[in-house]
């Protein structure tokens, strides 16, 4: 991908540079940060941003609030723990536009800082509507694109306002091209990718997006279950997602034609009613009334068979039920194998960030990404958005 313009070349000093980060990080049930990376990893350009003397305005969602305020999805805390972060008081708008929009950023000094409430507070915002856009962009003079998670949307505050504004990018949104260029251009071989989660009909672009250029694609969870149905396995009260017959013949013709190799699971621990302890079966041969719930040990053994050798693996999406520990030692114990192996592992997508660092193995990978679909897209091959509208370098 083509360099583009970066924030460390842009004249910001005295000058309002409107900010759209990705602070759309998990809150607890009491409204406290359950988990600060989003905001932790755009600190290097925020940073640099103060020592430039810029007149700093920070742009984000938190939620889905649907286009209306409510109180459950203010960014009072980010404000809060961000404030902590840089060790100076970050104040917050009560609104992303408006007149105290307006004056609160009017009143900035270089090096400081001013949050803006969340973005989709407002229907605009989603909607792109120009008018939204317009006044965002009326609070600054320059944009800074850091919102790598939400590059992958048209939304009035990643196309709409540096449509508006002199336009670059930030020193996060730049490491994940770089990082998951790599999986896109130049992947050094034998390349391995390893998916788990759920939805095929939403992942099948992804995984047709590896045929020919994956060597193997190893696949785990619920993903696995419709390919398995196919193939005339039984699997119990286990729910398969339906409706794929066609698309998954399709799959399997491609795949063959590519060369690009298709693992699935050969065993399965269960779920049996009235029993509190997981079980062993195979893939194939789930009993009636029992449910699939996690990869089987030969599973785990056959996966990491397959990832030895490798130098480039790409993560995305738990291989079981990892939220239930009876259920969590498929995807722990492939991770953790992984951290032992040499070459370029990368995770990325949804919230497998949190899972390999719930389950202590995120060690295993040289880079997580901080995007959910924004990284899949990306890695896909696709145009994102968010990107298109930033000038080259």
């Amino acid at each position: 991908m083509t360099p583009l313009r970066s924030v460390g070349d842009a004249a910001v000093h005295g000058r309002r540079v409107l900010v759209r980060v990705d602070f759309n990080v998990p809150l607890t049930p009491e409204g406290a940060i359950a988990d600060d990376r989003r905001i932790v990893e755009a600190l290097p350009t925020l940073r640099h941003l103060e020592a430039a003397g810029a007149r700093t305005i920070l742009m984000s969602h938190l939620g889905r609030p649907d286009g209306r305020r409510d109180s459950r999805f203010s960014l009072r805390p980010v404000a809060r723990r961000l404030s902590s972060l840089l060790g100076r008081p970050v104040p917050m708008a009560e609104d992303a536009v408006g007149v105290h929009a307006l004056e609160a950023s009017a009143r900035l000094q270089n090096g400081e800082f001013l949050l803006l409430e969340n973005l989709r507070f407002h229907p605009g915002e989603e909607a792109n509507d120009p008018a939204f856009a317009t006044q965002l962009a009326q609070l600054g003079e320059v944009f800074v694109e850091e919102a790598f998670g939400t590059v992958h949307r048209a939304h009035a505050s990643t196309v709409g306002v540096p449509q508006r504004l002199p336009s670059c990018v930030g020193f996060l949104v730049e490491r994940e091209i770089r990082e998951l260029g790599r999986l896109r251009e130049g992947v050094e071989r034998p390349y391995v990718v390893l998916l788990g989660g759920a939805k095929v009909a939403d992942k099948l672009p992804l995984l047709e997006s590896f045929l020919g250029r994956a060597d193997s694609l190893l696949i785990g969870g619920a993903l696995a279950f419709p390919f398995l149905a196919r193939a005339g396995a039984r699997l119990g009260a286990t729910a398969v997602e339906g409706g794929l017959e066609s698309a998954l013949a399709r799959f399997a013709e491609r795949a063959a034609a590519a060369g690009t190799k298709v693992v699935l699971p050969d065993d399965w621990l269960i779920e049996v009613p009235g029993s509190a302890d997981a079980q062993a079966c195979g893939a194939r041969e789930v009993p009636d009334g029992a449910i699939a719930r996690d990869i089987g040990p030969r599973t785990r053994d056959r996966f990491y068979a397959e990832l030895t050798g490798s130098r480039t693996v790409f993560w995305n999406g738990p291989l079981g039920r990892a939220e239930d520990r009876r259920f969590a030692a498929g995807t722990r114990e492939v991770l953790a194998g992984l951290q032992g192996l040499a070459g370029y592992h990368v995770c990325a997508g949804g919230d497998s960030a949190r899972v390999a660092a719930d389950l202590g193995v995120d060690g295993a990978f040289q880079y997580i990404s901080t995007g959910g679909g924004a990284a899949l897209e990306f890695v896909q091959g696709a145009e994102l958005p968010g990107l298109a509208v930033i000038p080259s370098a």
